[in-house]
């Protein structure tokens, strides 16, 4: 079919669904999903016959906009909280695994850099924590308890200060999106060589076992948010980069949108990490197989919610 008749032929149902929308009174959840199911097959026939025209971008902006009518009601339901972890944030997350690559793999290789620069250069792990805490490391590890800094805070307040702390890092890795992917990369370069370094300097002492040991029992989901936040960054630096068929300010607006829900999903995370950390990690002289179950544990659960979860869904939706 040609493009002007498939104008001629579809225009006025066009028409009619932008005035629903438009419609402030319309409340109708089964209507806005036959709208959208309807749409989105309107929307692949131009993009299978009138690549990059502008009925395509016109179809993809109505699509859009009827898909963000269906999560925006106006009188929200009482499991709209539930739905939110259950439903919306995976499926976001199904769509982005993509960048959840691209930030796993620049965050290992910042690890291996710091563990190759602190290997090659001892005074590097110095610069890159600070005399200060080399120091009271190296004083802890005489005194026979090289994790003892787990121990000096009190624990509501060390809670309070890593939960804030962390949960800034990773709004720092989604902002840094604003400066294009390049600023994200440079954040994710940071934190993986001061964990590289980290953990070089604990091997060097023969401690590495008992480092892991202790610290990834908060690290697992310390460090996974990180690269999950790193993600959120990418989204946005990407949705600036590559456009598609939206207007670049469209497609950063949207992108942005979804990268700050991806934040948000993380804060539980965050506060989950803080309180191990602040109120468990402290017991450096716990049985190894309670260490292991915290961390297997919590590295199923980061495997499961962001991965397993969000594919399982996105088969789902494709079957229907």
């Amino acid at each position: 079919m040609r493009e002007v008749a498939f104008l001629r032929k579809n225009a006025d149902k066009w028409k009619e669904f932008e005035q629903l929308l438009k419609d402030k009174s319309f409340d109708n959840p089964d209507k806005l999903a036959e709208l959208y199911i309807e749409l989105n097959a309107d929307l692949a026939y131009a993009q299978a016959n009138y690549p990059g025209s502008k009925t395509e971008q016109y179809l993809n902006q109505l699509s859009v906009m009827v898909h963000d009518e269906i999560y925006r009601s106006k009188k929200e339901d009482t499991n709209r909280l539930i739905t939110f972890w259950t439903q919306e944030l995976p499926r976001l997350f199904a769509s982005k695994q993509k960048e959840l690559l691209y930030s796993l793999i620049v965050f290992s290789v910042a690890i291996g850099i710091g563990i190759l620069s602190s290997a090659n250069d001892p005074s590097f792990v110095r610069y890159i924590m600070g005399d200060a805490y080399v120091n009271m490391t190296i004083s802890n590890i005489d005194e026979g308890d090289p994790l003892a800094v787990y121990k000096k805070a009190e624990e509501l307040d060390m809670f309070f200060a890593i939960t804030i702390n962390n949960i800034r890092v990773s709004f720092y890795a989604f902002v840094s999106g604003l400066l294009t992917s390049i600023g994200v990369g440079l954040v994710l370069l940071n934190n993986g060589v001061m964990v590289g370094a980290f953990l070089h300097f604990f091997a060097k002492y023969g401690l590495i076992g008992e480092a892991l040991r202790v610290i990834f029992i908060h690290g697992t989901l310390e460090l996974s948010a990180i690269v999950i936040a790193g993600a959120a960054g990418f989204v946005v630096g990407n949705g600036f980069l590559f456009p598609g068929t939206l207007s670049r300010k469209e497609s950063f607006i949207k992108a942005g949108r979804e990268g700050l829900k991806m934040i948000v999903g993380l804060v539980p995370v965050f506060v989950a990490a803080g309180l191990l950390e602040s109120f468990v990690t402290r017991y450096t002289q716990m049985p190894l197989w309670l260490s292991l179950i915290i961390i297997l544990g919590s590295l199923a659960f980061v495997i499961y919610y962001f991965v397993i979860l969000p594919l399982k869904l996105k088969h789902q939706d494709e079957r229907l």
